[in-house]
């Protein structure tokens, strides 16, 4: 039996966005379409499309990155809810799912299929669709030719029958290659599976290799491929009740001492370790605290007693960050009295990939249990550290993310960049790039052509912006006198955005004055401004 959940990623992206499963929605890698939902194909988009051609069919459609591990996680719960119905799970990718068909759990295969649907409804899947044949390859096309909320059962001998009259282009499923075959064998006249069961099986294995040869077996209903079932994840949730329940934070943080021990002590028994952790607080039945930490190694017991005395502090204290840092630490009791906290471990791995170093790495943990005490006081996303990631400004090569948190969604750097300035990099890059003037011998403005020509020789310039005194390193003034230009390069002419209105045709300048110091110099259409210092 195979459960297909279809759109898988578009469904995981907009979960995880808050956003409506109605939207039209697209998730893009490398700037194309991988998959789309059926709003969106009803607009014109289709997978394999540019983004831009994908944004002109439908101008409101969503775009959502690529994020394989997001699709994996979302799909797990799916996973429990069929292992609990039959044993022996195996998740083919996110979206797609086998199991060896229940039918004598249930009586009849319908009722088996039947039951499963029922069980993802109730779960929250709405659009799942199953199929039941003799083999793999055969089922998931009986559950992709299903409807929404339905299924397909192939008569026991009937998955030759059954393949015969499908399309070859049902095989681009299967990857690059299937993608490469269909068009192969579209360019040979052949149209639908049962063109190539026909074919003689030494003339597919000499043409279309031994892949070709598998798929013909496949479409001939004579593949009996086994796949592996995974083991069901051991129970690493731990979890302790307050009887009766407890309303100081103090009194709770020194009551879960013994559950964090265990918890860890959980993990490591399967040598496993905790980076993300989700602790929830119960009153009355009721979740009323939970927050999803994230930790740059992995969580130890000392670790977790502080994320609860943190979290629960902070629920208890009415305070913002502004002007509350007094009140938060005189703040000793919560809302309502707890009666239960769990940790519950939303990602781990192997304990061996954290492994200590040679010498051990206390100074580490120092600092990353502080700037975790700051993280809890002043917020998740207030603390963050500096992430390099592909651009072709200095500024744009920057990116900040959450103290713990890991960096996704990044440009790669190894990729070329044209128009980027070449290293070194500089040392300072300002958040507002204070204005500058720059002139040639006869004391005019240099300016740049939209090809890039200069119209001089920079051989003066001057920082007029707000911050100049502090560019120059002296107090506040007015700016910072005219220095003569010793040495420049450039232009390194670009122009981002153009197509949605950005800031139009740039160019930055390198340039050394008399005091031996080196600034990037940006002109831009409304004139020059000092972008970053090489000091």
């Amino acid at each position: 039996m195979v459960v297909w959940c279809p759109d898988w990623s578009v469904v995981a992206a907009l979960d995880e966005a808050e956003r409506s499963p109605r939207s039209p929605a697209a998730v893009l890698a490398a700037n194309v379409v991988e998959v789309c939902n059926g709003p969106a194909r009803s607009e014109g988009v289709r997978r394999g499309q540019r983004r831009r051609d994908a944004q002109a069919r439908c101008p409101e459609l969503v775009l959502l990155p690529a994020n394989p591990d997001r699709d994996a996680r979302a799909f797990d719960p799916v996973l429990a809810i069929v292992e609990d119905l039959r044993p022996g799970v195996a998740a083919l990718r996110p979206g797609l799912l086998a199991v060896r068909a229940p039918g004598s759990w249930y009586g009849t295969e319908t009722e088996a299929a039947a039951t499963a649907c029922q069980a993802l409804v109730d779960g929250g899947v709405w659009d799942v669709r199953v199929g039941i044949a003799d083999d793999l390859f055969t089922a998931e096309q009986a559950a992709r030719t299903a409807d929404v909320q339905s299924w397909v059962v192939v008569p026991a001998g009937g998955s030759a029958s059954f393949l015969r009259g499908l399309p070859v282009q049902v095989l681009q499923d299967d990857g690059p290659r299937g993608r490469e075959l269909v068009s192969l064998l579209q360019r040979l006249g052949l149209r639908t599976l049962g063109d190539l069961a026909d074919l003689p099986g030494e003339a597919v294995e000499h043409r279309l290799g031994t892949y070709g040869a598998a798929v013909r077996r496949r479409t001939r209903g004579e593949d009996r491929a086994l796949f592996a079932a995974r083991t069901p994840p051991p129970e690493l949730d731990a979890e302790v009740a307050f009887e009766p329940p407890l309303d100081s934070v103090e009194a709770i943080t020194f009551s879960v001492r013994t559950t964090a021990e265990r918890f860890v002590s959980r993990l490591a028994h399967h040598q496993l370790v905790a980076t993300a952790v989700r602790v929830e607080a119960e009153s009355d039945g009721v979740v009323c605290s939970s927050r999803a930490w994230l930790h740059p190694r992995h969580f130890g017991a000392r670790d977790l007693v502080d994320r609860v005395h943190w979290q629960l502090q902070s629920a208890g204290s009415t305070s913002g960050v502004g002007g509350s840092l007094r009140a938060r630490k005189q703040s000793g009791s919560v809302r309502a009295p707890i009666d239960r906290i769990r940790f519950v471990p939303e990602t781990v791995e192997p304990a061996a990939a954290h492994g200590e170093a040679l010498w051990g790495a206390a100074s580490d943990d120092l600092v990353e249990r502080g700037v975790a005490r700051v993280q809890g006081m002043v917020g998740f996303d207030a603390v963050r550290r500096p992430v390099l990631q592909g651009g072709r400004s200095p500024s744009a090569r920057q990116a900040l993310v959450p103290w713990g948190e890991r960096a996704v969604d990044l440009r790669p750097a190894d990729r070329p960049w044209p128009g980027s300035v070449p290293g070194p990099a500089p040392v300072r890059v300002f958040a507002s790039p204070p204005a500058a003037e720059v002139v040639d011998d006869a004391g005019r403005e240099v300016r740049v052509t939209d090809r890039g020509v200069v119209s001089g020789e920079p051989r003066r310039f001057r920082v007029t912006g707000e911050i100049a005194g502090r560019v120059g390193g002296a107090a506040d003034g007015p700016g910072l006198p005219w220095q003569p230009v010793t040495a420049w390069a450039g232009p390194w002419p670009t122009d981002e955005g153009w197509w949605s209105g950005g800031a139009g045709p740039t160019a930055r300048f390198q340039v050394v004055g008399a005091d031996g110091r080196a600034w990037l110099l940006v002109r831009a259409p409304e004139g020059w401004s000092l972008e970053a210092g090489y000091d």
